[in-house]
């Protein structure tokens, strides 16, 4: 073990450039080459990926990673190609071509790392394919979908039991970055753990201030916090409609906003992101599909602006805040109505079972699958038009569609973006006496020039950017492309956004689908239990926030936060009038290390305004601070 303990440093140094493993990263790796079965629960930002990648390099063969996170998977094999590590992935939005390609290059030893979806275990023709390759390690990413017990399960990870069967020596290293005590004992049931190995960080973060803000003017509430805060925010809603509508406020209140969903093309989505990351624009306005993967320290807010339906997801969106270490601040902004739409949260998540039938007869007829008919087919599905066809509320039969997933009648994948890629299929020699249209050659003379790596595999491009570039329609070069792609000089792969069926069983007669009660009222019960913690959580005005959420987790608090806003109100009744300034001059100070406003001071110290102005005013007058405006200082 100690050969390995300073080989995984020196990887780490190499390719990461670090010169230390955060908490619980070194001690997973060690148990993985050690050949254990290993549960790893890190929180968001925690460095899950490093745990699996940097042994994917110490063993000899091939490590498959299991995640349903399609966007992800692209961004880390794009990570790690950068860095000169081998990684390609497989989901079902690639072409056949694309799927051969990468299953080639596994199969021939040409990468460490391969990233597959769950929903193609569902496949027993590709599991069998697999044992093609030689697997020196199984990862389970978001390992709660495999537990029932879990908020986010999915059927298809029970799948990874099959895995299991096929590579019998290879570890299993399972990973989330939040479980309760029994989804952890259930993630290692299912999958067959050998022994207990589990490493676990505490769920506290010392450095993240939680409070909550009570009103029906949740607008001017949000104003408020920004304009009294700096460095970068998120704010999570849970419409895509109410993206838009909060950017565009914030806009127009002077705050630099923009909005993320997960309808957005994956160009627009990019963008918004890397001016986020970079700080061109301070908030994003988003639904949860915004975060995943994003390892950015510096936020310095994350605000609610509507309550997620467990302690689970907020935990991990709230999490996203302080990964720096430094102060930071998740906020929820709660009125009434929100434990009224909580509660209609349940009743949407779980329609009437004859209801969901009728889905899933609308579905099969949708997609023209006859009864009998469908096993083991794959069918893009076109979820608004299905609605809109069929006059369903899309809330109600998404519902019904997961439910029957969960019930094995079929699986519904939500939208896999794919951008658009090509690949040149001409020899370079060949291209030169090439007969095509001026409008062809224009565009794969600029994609020769932009693109490198087109003969060996498939690259993403930009039509949008080519366009620019051109001067030339999206339309004209979209046609291009197909025309090259048509005369096999390139294989053109466009973009698009589409859910997918996949028929696991053949399609049958709606009164043979089966609802179990473990899917149906265990779950809803289940579900009860979570909203009514996130109630309990958002509406405490009786305890310490930061020990309703441990206890949840089944960790014990030795003492209360001291800076939720619970613990600063006690402080504030329980604590006699402080005559010794230095304390709050040391804090004021210490604040002050970056650009403060007045009410920055007064909200963050909890003490009244009078006497914060009086030691800004000394502070100012020993030269120890300087003032930026009439409201605004920093440290001199």
């Amino acid at each position: 073990m100690s050969d390995n303990r300073q080989l995984i440093r020196d990887l780490l140094a190499e390719y990461w450039g670090y010169d230390s493993f955060r908490p619980m990263q070194e001690e997973i790796i060690l148990s993985v080459l050690d050949g254990n079965d290993t549960l790893g629960i890190l929180p968001t930002g925690g460095g899950k990926s490093v745990t699996f990648q940097i042994p994917a390099l110490v063993m000899p063969d091939l490590t498959v990673v299991v995640t349903p996170l399609i966007s992800l998977m692209k961004d880390q094999v794009d990570n790690l190609r950068a860095i000169g590590i081998k990684a390609t992935y497989i989901h079902s939005g690639l072409t056949r071509s694309e799927h051969r390609l990468a299953f080639d290059r596994c199969r021939l030893g040409k990468v460490k790392l391969l990233y597959v979806s769950p929903e193609k275990l569902q496949s027993k023709a590709f599991v069998d394919e697999m044992k093609l390759f030689k697997v020196s390690l199984i990862v389970v990413d978001e390992a709660h979908c495999i537990s029932q017990w879990g908020y986010d399960f999915r059927p298809s990870y029970l799948r990874l039991r099959d895995l299991r069967g096929v590579f019998k020596s290879a570890p299993v290293l399972a990973l989330t970055a939040s479980a309760t005590p029994e989804v952890a004992d259930d993630i290692m049931a299912q999958l067959a753990f050998r022994g207990r190995q589990m490493f676990t960080r505490s769920f506290a973060r010392d450095n993240i201030s939680y409070l909550a803000r009570y009103g029906d003017d949740k607008f001017n509430t949000l104003l408020k916090i920004l304009n009294n805060t700096s460095g970068t925010a998120i704010v999570y809603v849970r419409s895509r409609r109410r993206t838009r509508e909060i950017a565009d406020f914030l806009v127009k209140s002077g705050i630099s906003a923009d909005y993320y969903h997960a309808g957005l093309a994956i160009e627009d989505k990019n963008e918004k992101q890397d001016r986020w990351k970079s700080g061109e624009c301070r908030v994003i306005v988003a639904t949860n599909a915004f975060g995943m993967g994003i390892d950015k320290p510096d936020v310095r807010v994350v605000v609610h602006f509507d309550l997620p339906a467990s302690l689970e997801e907020y935990y991990q969106e709230a999490g996203r805040a302080g990964r720096d270490g430094l102060p930071s601040y998740a906020v929820i902004l709660a009125s009434q109505y929100d434990k009224a739409r909580l509660s209609r949260h349940i009743t949407e998540s779980f329609p009437d079972k004859e209801y969901i039938r009728k889905v899933y007869d609308l579905a099969c007829t949708f997609l023209d699958v006859i009864e009998g008919e469908g096993y083991g087919k794959v069918y893009e599905f076109n979820f608004n038009l299905f609605c809109e066809r069929f006059e369903l509320r899309p809330v109600a039969a998404r519902s019904a569609l997961e439910l029957l997933t969960r019930a094995g009648a079929f699986e519904f994948t939500e939208e896999i973006q794919t951008q658009a890629r090509l690949m040149v299929l001409a020899k370079k020699q060949d291209l030169y006496d090439l007969r095509i249209n001026e409008d062809a050659d224009r565009v794969l003379q600029l994609v020769l020039r932009t693109y490198t790596g087109l003969f060996a595999d498939y690259v993403y491009i930009n039509e949008v950017l080519i366009s620019s570039r051109l001067q030339m329609s999206s339309q004209r070069v979209y046609e291009s492309l197909l025309l090259l792609s048509k005369m096999h000089i390139i294989h053109y792969v466009p973009r698009k956004s589409t859910p997918y069926v996949y028929f696991n069983v053949s399609r049958m007669a709606p009164k043979h689908v089966m609802i179990p009660r473990e899917i149906y009222e265990v779950q809803r019960e289940r579900l009860e239990r979570r909203v009514e913690a996130m109630k309990r959580f958002a509406f405490a005005d009786d305890r310490c926030r930061v020990r309703i959420m441990l206890e949840y987790f089944g960790e014990k608090a030795a003492a209360d936060c001291g800076s939720c806003d619970y613990c600063r109100a006690e402080k504030k009744r329980k604590s006699p009038a402080v005559t010794d300034d230095s304390l709050l001059r040391q804090s004021i100070l210490y604040m002050l290390r970056q650009p403060r406003t007045l009410d920055y001071l007064v909200t963050t110290s909890g003490e009244r305004r009078e006497r914060i102005i009086e030691i800004v005013r000394q502070l100012l007058d020993e030269n120890l601070i300087k003032s930026l405006s009439p409201s605004e200082f920093v440290k001199a």
